[in-house]
């Protein structure tokens, strides 16, 4: 018996001493990932025309929402040209919803402040490694409909028009800005996800009953993730996707532990994008900019183009536009070696195009 329990505790010292080598090797992994991400990137002076201050003004930081005790903050850029109030962009920062901030997206916010008349809205969310890796795809769905409320509710504060929205972000960033566009209409209905999703906006923390639809006019999509059905089915949720190692964490459900993309499909295809486009004679959508680099292995254009050709079928009123010779995330501040991407090389292109399409619909 003796030597059967010295037996059993020298396994378990072996058991944490694993564990523990596996966390230690986990983080490593990650420190590096992130230094090779970052490797490269600048914050070299700008060009006036890539930031102007004396354009806007920045409002930081704005705490709108503290989900289980995480603060959420948000930066507002207004125009200093005193001609508001003004269309409100709505911007998510992409990430795989595991990695950045909104700091992520500052050039961009800056540069659309600088070179536009729109108030510009750079929000953060929580990622599904936050709160001890405990975050589920729906929380954070809650949090970007619990940004688009708060701003609806005091952007007149900063200038902007609550009626005239436009969703907009990168890679995952997308995915949210799509979100808002399809199920915002049906923000007051549970019966659409079958009991298995209820989303509940992070602010106010009310059931969504308690709230008017969204109402959003436009939409610009980067390199957006359209099928979480498919990027799951991918492998994403497995443990070696590097984004979940760049946290020191091993990958899991995006719902949690009670849901796997085999038996629960359609919980994924609910909050996919490309499952949820209406046909026009149903509801008429608001007009889409989609855009994506002709080399990105991570969205590809193939990807990016079904989910057009969906809108197109649908009757839906949709723009593509494809960054010849782009790759991922050339819309990220500062630059990166591994991605080959430099804000101030590549992403001036994209936002002009970004603005000339909204201009045409806000600004005639």
């Amino acid at each position: 018996m003796h030597l059967r329990d010295k037996a059993m505790k020298s396994r378990h010292r072996a058991q944490r001493f694993q564990a523990m080598c596996k966390r230690a090797i986990l983080k490593l992994i990650g420190h590096i990932l992130i230094a090779l991400s970052l490797l490269g990137c600048q914050d070299a002076q700008s060009r006036p025309n890539i930031n102007d201050p004396s354009r806007y003004e920045v409002a930081p930081g704005i705490i709108w929402a503290s989900p289980n005790g995480h603060d959420l903050t948000l930066d507002i850029y207004t125009p200093t040209a005193g001609t508001g109030p003004y269309p409100v962009i709505v911007l998510f920062h992409g990430g795989g919803w595991l990695i950045n901030d909104q700091s992520i997206m500052t050039q961009s916010a800056q540069y659309l402040a600088s070179n536009s008349r729109y108030v510009v809205c750079n929000v953060n969310y929580r990622l599904l490694v936050d709160q001890d890796n405990t975050v589920s795809l729906t929380d954070i769905v809650n949090d970007a409909f619990g940004s688009v409320l708060w701003i609806k509710e005091f952007i007149d504060h900063y200038q902007g028009d609550s009626t005239r929205l436009i969703m907009t972000g990168d890679s995952a960033g997308a995915h949210l800005a799509a979100m808002m566009v399809y199920l915002g209409s049906q923000i007051d209905d549970p019966s659409r996800f079958g009991g298995q999703v209820w989303f509940a906006p992070s602010y106010p923390a009310a059931s969504i009953e308690d709230h008017e639809p969204l109402d959003v006019q436009a939409a610009v999509l980067h390199y957006g993730v359209f099928d979480v059905y498919q990027f799951a089915k991918d492998g994403f949720e497995r443990w070696f996707n590097p984004f979940w190692l760049m946290n020191a964490a091993l990958g899991r459900g995006l719902f949690g532990g009670d849901f796997n993309v085999q038996e629960d499909a359609e919980l994924y295809r609910s909050v996919s994008p490309i499952h949820s486009i209406p046909s026009r004679s149903d509801r008429a959508l608001p007009p889409q900019l989609v855009t994506v680099g002709s080399e990105d292995p991570v969205v590809t254009p193939a990807a990016v183009k079904r989910y057009v050709q969906a809108l197109r079928k649908a009757g839906q009123p949709v723009e593509y536009w494809e960054y010849e010779g782009q790759s991922h995330a050339y819309l990220d501040s500062g630059s990166s070696l591994l991605l080959g991407s430099s804000f101030e090389a590549d992403a001036p292109k994209a936002l002009d195009n970004m603005i000339t399409f909204l201009d045409k619909i806000f600004y005639r």
